[in-house]
């Protein structure tokens, strides 16, 4: 199984000319994952291409799961047809629209209870399904307390925003964290960024639309915009 923290960060590059002299050109770096409408399944990743002259922000590239290879320094993106943007959407058959960035996003029970926000996933690199989800504060509490690991059934969909699963889920004790492993009480492993991962919301939209559909919309249309907050959210967390 893999991990979005194996993938987020890493450098992407494209071959460069034909047959056994091809060599490796940088692309960017896979900074933002992209999910199937239903959330599920993890369909590919948003590349931050570098800026212009340093200064010109570029549009971000979407590269198809499939289409990645690991690299001595990251990860190759296929020169086969299909491997990014409008190609890649369509070979997959997927509503661009409806597609979901987890992310950086609260996650709440079905009766309103707060748990942090999704800060990790774990997948099937082969396929993209998801078996689970990690939801934690992304900062300091995170690395002590580690993070509440969330079965990919008891997601219950989106919903104002934030993810939404199954009220059972708050059951559930961190783990991975430096003082979980020395018994800290699980009252000391709320997560707390609620206010945090909402801001990620604010700046893709002024108001957040209800229905993974709309939220899906927002996303297609501002992607960029949401990939460099989360960029700057995740350097604030280190």
């Amino acid at each position: 199984m893999a991990h979005l923290s194996d993938y987020i960060r890493q450098k992407a590059f494209v071959p460069k000319g034909k047959g056994g002299k091809a060599k490796l050109k940088r692309l960017g770096r896979l900074h933002m994952t992209v999910f199937s409408p239903k959330g599920d399944t993890v369909v590919g990743f948003l590349i931050r291409r570098p800026d212009v002259m340093g200064m010109v922000r570029r549009p971000d590239v979407f590269v198809a799961l499939d289409s990645l290879s690991k690299a001595e320094d990251g990860f190759q993106v296929s020169d086969e047809r299909g491997a990014i943007d409008d190609t890649a959407r369509r070979r997959l058959g997927i509503d661009w629209d409806r597609c979901l960035m987890w992310e950086g996003m609260d996650a709440v029970t079905v009766d309103g209870g707060t748990l942090g926000h999704v800060s990790d996933a774990e997948f099937d690199p082969a396929t993209g399904k998801v078996s689970l989800f990690c939801v934690g504060d992304g900062g300091v509490a995170e690395s002590l307390v580690g993070t509440v690991r969330i079965p990919a059934a008891q997601v219950r969909g989106y919903g104002d925003g934030m993810m939404v699963v199954a009220n059972k889920a708050r059951d559930h004790r961190p783990s991975g964290g430096v003082a979980g492993k020395a018994g800290t009480a699980y009252a000391k492993a709320k997560a707390q960024g609620a206010q945090t991962a909402k801001r990620a919301d604010d700046v893709a939209s002024r108001a957040v639309d209800k229905g993974s559909k709309a939220l899906g919309r927002q996303l297609g249309k501002t992607k960029g915009m949401f990939g460099s907050f989360m960029d700057e959210y995740r350097r604030a967390s280190r």
